[in-house]
């Protein structure tokens, strides 16, 4: 350890104060103040540990602290970052996940994670008003603002009632463009259902996020102009990057 690094463990560590406290206040100080900007990454785990003369697992204790405070997010592999601004998402009648995110100036783009027909177990068969094992297509799709994920969405569409929505999902690769491809040019939402929970390794690793926040998991249906479901989905985010609003 250097002396400049020992000087600055004696000083974190005068008044008893404990030494991943005074490293958390010391950045969120920094970024406060402006020396950071939202979205700039902070220096790695080794770099503050040589800086303020302390091990790793005390830097770790300090940044999981701003990363609660919703300071900092916190990417597995990939380091920690000065947070954003909440993205609120409007939940109305028109629900669209391109112009949810264009209304906050990001650039909406997307991964197709999973695409094919199957038979719906009971809660998707609920969803679509539908006997337990009819076949159902799904649309697994990973939502990016900026390049960052920002939802993880499950669609699943009545294979009998939409004629065609498998080929349509493959040739468009977004549901809003497929569904017009099979007859259905608008759709609304009908319901919404919320819940917070805690995210699988799966989930957590898809949206860059840390197992120990909870996410928030959408149950949604939508219908189409003559009120006839077209499709039940299951999406989740990220929190605090996501806020959910309710449109009156």
């Amino acid at each position: 350890m250097t002396p400049e690094n020992a000087a600055n463990a004696r000083r974190l560590a005068r008044d008893g104060v404990t030494l991943w406290r005074r490293i958390a206040e010391t950045l969120r100080r920094e970024i406060l103040a402006g020396g950071l900007s939202a979205g700039d990454r902070l220096p790695t785990e080794g770099e503050l540990a040589a800086r303020f003369g302390v091990n790793r697992h005390t830097v770790r204790r300090a940044l999981e602290e701003l990363s609660l405070a919703g300071l900092i997010r916190i990417e597995q592999g990939r380091g920690s970052f000065v947070a954003e601004d909440v993205l609120e998402y409007l939940v109305g009648p028109r629900t669209r996940f391109s112009e949810w995110i264009r209304r906050h100036n990001r650039e909406p783009s997307g991964r197709v994670l999973d695409l094919r027909e199957l038979e719906a177990d009971r809660r998707v068969a609920a969803g679509l008003g539908l006997r337990t094992g009819a076949k159902v297509v799904l649309f697994e799709h990973l939502g990016l603002a900026d390049g960052r994920p920002i939802s993880l969405a499950s669609h699943y569409f009545p294979a009998a009632r939409l004629r065609g929505i498998l080929e349509a999902l493959r040739a468009e690769q977004a549901v809003t463009r497929a569904l017009d491809r099979v007859g259905v040019a608008d759709y609304l939402r009908q319901s919404t259902r919320v819940t917070a929970r805690m995210p699988t390794a799966s989930e957590a690793a898809l949206l860059e996020m840390l197992r120990s926040r909870p996410l928030l998991s959408c149950e949604n249906v939508n219908v189409d102009r003559e009120g006839t479901i077209i499709e039940f989905g299951l999406a989740r985010y990220p929190t605090p990057r996501v806020q959910i609003v309710f449109e009156p």
